[in-house]
């Protein structure tokens, strides 16, 4: 009878069923390398949520498909709120139907934070994977995280601190790309897979993962190419996201950028950055995966005016690179909004490819950078036996 009692307390521990987010494609790769841990543990979980393609391929059942919600900048989302709000409304009323034991929020606080004052109405525990930059701006949705949010993983050592002092209860686990970002195959076999002269500096773009941004950034990468061109002897390749010009015909890419000596490859960003000389990287995750290969990069941004004039407002960094404020100065060249021009970049460009000391200086600062978000546990192990321990 007692054993009995006992293997019925064990089995109400173990969740039936987990609702998982995920809006962009760096929080699709995050939710994964997590879902795995926890499935190692409880190998039996229904995952059900907001999925990419990632998380999909790891088994989640998709609700929503995340890439419907990728969108960026203060006034560009505006157009697309009904259709978000639609995606939001179905997923509520997913959990609300299935009632997941507890649900895993991955980035977009915009969205997501929304979701987590919902779905904690409901009696559902919530966990927050990627805590919101809060400490840059918006610092009022802290009081809204403190009530509805049970466990707030940041993956930036300042970050755990600042938000304790203000009551959520948050857990630096380390950065996951610190482990994970790495080339797939020596430089010597990959310019020679792609017929890459690798006798010449090779310049990676990097203009984003959504088209809206890529719209944005390319009419200035196509300037700075051209310009780079007439100055300098380099091998130019694009990173595109997987499918990226399949799913726009292959157009998009044509219609934007000239007859320049430019190659795309698709799904390869990682084996792009780490044999690239230099990386022309639009701010954002990008940014980061090149400080950890050590690639020496130039920054850059772009949003509609107004997106812009509002943001200036709103945010108090020093720095709007990530890389910049970890390092505590300015060691990559930000370019952004009105500076962010052909000629400034192929500027810039030039300046780092002819002083090999800059370039040098520069390699050491990503390194210094490395070291501080490198961690001895996995991230995502550490994540997954706070959220076990918690839900016990």
């Amino acid at each position: 009878m007692v054993a009995r009692r006992r293997s019925s307390v064990l089995a109400a521990m173990i969740p039936r069923k987990i609702f998982i987010s995920a809006g962009e494609s760096s929080g699709d790769l995050y939710a994964s390398e997590l879902m795995g841990e926890l499935s190692r543990e409880w190998p039996g979980v229904e995952w059900f949520g907001c999925a990419g393609p990632r998380m999909q391929r790891a088994g989640v059942e998709p609700v929503v498909d995340a890439r419907s919600l990728s969108v960026v900048g203060l006034v560009e989302v505006v157009s697309h709120l009904p259709r978000i709000y639609g995606e939001y409304r179905k997923l509520l009323r997913a959990i609300a139907e299935r009632r997941p034991d507890f649900v895993i929020l991955t980035d977009s606080p915009d969205f997501h934070l929304r979701v987590a004052k919902k779905v904690h109405a409901m009696g559902i525990p919530v966990y927050y994977l990627v805590a919101p930059q809060a400490w840059a701006w918006r610092q009022g949705r802290v009081r809204g995280m403190r009530q509805t949010i049970r466990k707030l993983f940041c993956l930036f050592p300042f970050e755990e601190p600042w938000y304790r002092e203000r009551g959520v209860d948050a857990h630096y686990i380390g950065h996951p790309l610190a482990r994970i970002v790495k080339p797939s195959m020596e430089r010597e076999d990959w310019l020679r897979k792609h017929g890459v002269d690798g006798g010449k500096p090779l310049i990676a773009l990097l203009p984003g993962s959504r088209r809206g941004e890529i719209g944005r950034h390319l009419p200035a990468l196509d300037e700075a190419v051209g310009l780079l061109e007439r100055q300098i002897e380099a091998s130019y390749v694009l990173a595109a996201p997987i499918g990226f010009t399949e799913k726009a015909g292959g157009a998009f890419f044509r219609e934007r950028i000239s007859r320049r000596a430019i190659q795309v490859i698709e799904g390869e960003t990682w084996d792009v950055l780490a044999h690239a000389n230099l990386a022309l990287a639009a701010s954002g995750t990008v940014t980061m995966e090149a400080a950890l290969l050590g690639t020496p990069l130039i920054t850059y941004y772009k949003v509609t005016g107004v997106s812009w004039m509002l943001g200036r407002f709103l945010v108090d960094v020093p720095f709007y690179s990530m890389v910049n404020l970890i390092a505590g100065r300015r060691l990559a060249p930000e370019l952004m909004q009105n500076e962010m021009t052909g000629e400034r970049i192929a500027r810039e460009a030039v300046r780092l490819l002819q002083d090999r000391q800059a370039l040098d200086d520069m390699r050491r600062g990503l390194g210094e950078i490395r070291a501080r978000l490198e961690s001895e546990e996995d991230p995502m192990v550490r994540a997954a036996r706070i959220i076990k321990e918690s839900f016990r």
